[in-house]
C-alpha cells in the first residue's frame, strides 16, 4: 500500500492536473497587482528600479557592419532567489480505495490545497503592495467640490512618468475607496450628466471609463480577522480605502519596469507527492511550490487614501 501512496507523486495525470488547479486558483487581484513571470533557475538576476536605478530606452540600431545593442543583466542588478512553499491534505482510509478513488481522493486535495495557496498568495500580494506603496495621501472625498477623477488622472500621469517604458496603467480600488468615489458628488455629476437628470449610480467600469487613458481597474474584496486569538474578531479589509495606482506591462518579464511581479519556477507550479505521518498511521498528500513576490518599480506606484472627513 505505501508504494500506491507514493506513485501519486509522479502520476502524470495528477501532476498536469496539479498544474492546471494552482494557475486558475491564483485570484485575480494578485495577478494584476503582480502578475507571474516564469524564470528558468531558482536564482538568477533582475532589473530594479528606483531613484537612483531609472528605466532607459536601449537604441535598437545598428549601423552596417556594426555592432548591436547588448541588454542583459550586470552585478548592479538585484538577484532573486525563489523560496520554496508547501502545503499537505491527509487522505484517509487509503487502503479501503482502489486505483480510481485513490486519484479521485489526490485530485479532491488538490483543489483544495490549490485554492488555499492562491488565498495566500493574495493577501501577501496586498500586504507587499502597501508595504511598497506607503501611508500615500488623505483626501475627503466628501469635501465640497473634490472631485476624486482629476486626482485620479493626475497620478495616472505621473506613474506613466515614473515607469518611463510606456507600461500599462493599472488601479486597485479598496471597497470602501471606491464607495466613496462613486458616491462623491462630481463623479455622480459627471456621470449623470448635471441636474434634472434620473440617478444613476457609476459602476466600476464607468469609473474606468471616466479615468484618462482608460486604465485597467480592479476592486480589492479580501478580508481578514485581525483580533488577537481569544479575543472576539475583528474582520476588515486589506485593501479597504485605499486605491492605488501602479505601472504593469502587459507580458511582464524579469526586465520591464511594472511596479511588481511574481516569479515562479518555470514548468513547476504545483508539485504532488506523498509522504507517511511519522506515526506511519497516516497518508499525506503534500504539494510543493517555489515563488516570490517582487518590488521592481517602487516608485512607479502611487497610493490615494479616500477618506470621509
Amino acid at each position: 500500500m505505501p508504494n500506491r501512496i507514493a506513485s501519486l507523486g509522479t502520476n502524470p495525470v495528477l501532476r498536469n492536473f496539479a498544474r492546471d488547479a494552482s494557475q486558475s486558483a491564483i485570484r485575480p487581484v494578485a495577478d494584476f497587482l503582480a502578475p507571474s513571470v516564469e524564470v528558468p533557475t531558482l536564482t538568477g538576476k533582475y532589473k530594479i528600479y528606483d531613484a537612483k536605478h531609472r528605466y532607459k530606452r536601449p537604441d535598437t540600431r545598428r549601423s552596417p557592419n556594426g555592432v548591436a545593442t547588448r541588454i542583459g543583466f550586470t552585478a548592479q542588478d538585484a538577484n532573486y532567489n525563489l523560496e520554496p512553499k508547501a502545503l499537505d491534505f491527509p487522505i484517509a482510509n487509503v487502503e479501503t480505495l482502489n486505483d480510481e478513488g485513490l486519484l479521485n481522493q489526490a485530485k479532491y486535495g488538490t483543489t483544495l490545497l490549490a485554492d488555499a495557496a492562491g488565498l495566500d498568495h493574495e493577501a501577501e500580494v496586498i500586504n507587499t503592495a502597501l508595504a511598497a506603496v506607503g501611508a500615500g495621501t488623505d483626501a475627503n472625498f466628501e469635501a465640497n467640490g473634490y472631485d476624486p477623477i482629476k486626482v485620479l488622472d493626475g497620478l495616472i500621469l505621473d506613474v506613466m512618468k515614473l515607469a518611463k517604458n510606456g507600461a500599462g496603467v493599472r488601479m486597485l480600488f479598496g471597497p470602501t475607496a471606491y464607495l466613496r468615489t462613486k458616491n462623491n458628488a462630481s463623479v455622480l455629476g459627471r456621470f449623470n450628466g448635471g441636474a434634472g437628470k434620473a440617478l444613476k449610480v457609476p459602476s466600476l467600469d464607468d469609473i474606468r471609463a471616466m479615468l484618462l487613458g482608460n486604465p485597467e481597474v480592479q476592486m480589492a474584496m479580501m478580508v481578514q480577522d485581525t483580533a488577537a486569538e481569544g479575543a472576539a474578531e475583528a474582520i476588515n479589509f486589506l485593501l479597504d480605502d485605499q486605491i492605488i495606482v501602479f505601472a504593469c506591462n502587459p507580458t511582464p518579464n524579469t526586465m520591464d519596469a511594472s511596479f511588481m511581479k511574481t516569479l515562479r519556477l518555470m514548468g513547476q507550479w504545483m508539485k504532488p507527492g506523498s509522504y507517511k505521518s511519522t506515526d506511519e498511521r497516516d497518508d499525506v498528500l503534500k504539494m510543493d511550490w517555489i515563488e516570490q513576490i517582487l518590488v521592481t518599480n517602487s516608485v512607479a506606484a502611487k497610493r490615494l487614501n479616500a477618506k470621509n472627513a
